[in-house]
């Protein structure tokens, strides 16, 4: 949360990426930072995920992270807030 203000106090826009289980703690760390940044949230969890489950996460989760630096391109550096969490990938 911390990179992703820095980023966005010099201009340049970010995305934060979180696992699902995180959406709360987000929230908090990014009232108590004053700043509102866009983030994707993936399916939780991470740690015992396959390879090939991770890649199908940072697959799905791409479209969204790039949808919102497009946004902030746009508008001049800020990105738009969070989304929901992606779906898990079928087993």
């Amino acid at each position: 949360m911390h990179d992703i203000a820095d980023l966005e106090s010099r201009g340049l826009p970010g995305v934060g990426v979180a696992s699902s289980e995180f959406v709360q703690a987000a929230a908090v760390q990014a009232q108590s930072l004053g700043v509102d940044p866009a983030m994707v949230f993936v399916a939780h969890p991470i740690q015992d995920r396959s390879d090939d489950e991770l890649r199908a996460l940072a697959d799905a989760a791409l479209p969204g992270i790039v949808q919102r630096l497009v946004a902030a391109a746009a508008e001049g550096g800020t990105t738009p807030p969070a989304t929901p969490p992606a779906a898990p990938p079928a087993a």
